[in-house]
């Protein structure tokens, strides 16, 4: 069966669930969205489903996303591997819990002084690095998506935590809300259905 989804003006996470809730009843789903946020959250969903994914941008500034089953039965949660840019996509095994999760809710640590709250998540972010194991993913939201502009003090840090495998996932909403979008050097962008799913499948959570 088709079906199209119209998933114009809607906030993020609703676009990627209206795919998935379409993509369990349906063997071919279109998508029309208005934003490259969702374009990418979809693009995730796509990645880890049994589905292929093509975009094509349509004069009006509408995406038309369309995703087409492959065969595999059932969906899977969605895991936080990094994206392609169309891919043939296959089921992938039941996630395992996340042995640590680092959440950064603020480009400071702390309340006070904000120079010293600079400092400290700096040095936060820093030993993260000295962990073994690592923290398998770094989840950013609210300020915390600013550490991973290109003149974040934090930037060199993050991406050596990415290059050493550390999933690092920025909150969509809170990169547009802060006008990020083009600034955003490190991790990728993810939404609320995927920022829940990490934490909730973590064995610990960490907070500076």
């Amino acid at each position: 069966m088709k079906k199209t989804v119209d998933a114009r003006g809607i906030a993020c996470p609703q676009p990627v669930l209206l795919a998935k809730k379409a993509l369990e009843e349906n063997d071919e789903v279109t998508v029309l969205v208005d934003n490259d946020i969702a374009v990418e959250n979809i693009r995730r969903l796509a990645d880890q489903t049994a589905c292929n994914f093509s975009v094509v941008k349509r004069g009006d500034g509408i995406q038309e996303i369309r995703l087409a089953r492959t065969g595999a039965t059932g969906l899977t949660p969605m895991d936080t591997g990094a994206p392609s840019a169309e891919s043939t996509c296959t089921a992938v095994p039941e996630r395992k819990a996340l042995a640590l999760v680092a959440v950064l809710s603020d480009n400071r640590m702390g309340r006070g002084d904000d120079i010293l709250g600079d400092v400290l998540i700096r040095a936060f972010i820093h030993t993260l690095m000295e962990l073994n194991p690592l923290p398998t993913t770094i989840i950013c939201y609210n300020a915390g998506v600013k550490l991973a502009m290109k003149e974040s003090p934090a930037l060199d840090d993050l991406q050596q935590l990415e290059q050493a495998g550390v999933n690092i996932l920025l909150c969509g909403t809170c990169v547009n809300y802060f006008g990020l979008g083009n600034q955003i050097a490190v991790g990728h962008i993810s939404n609320m259905y995927e920022i829940l799913e990490t934490m909730t499948n973590a064995a610990r959570l960490v907070r500076p």
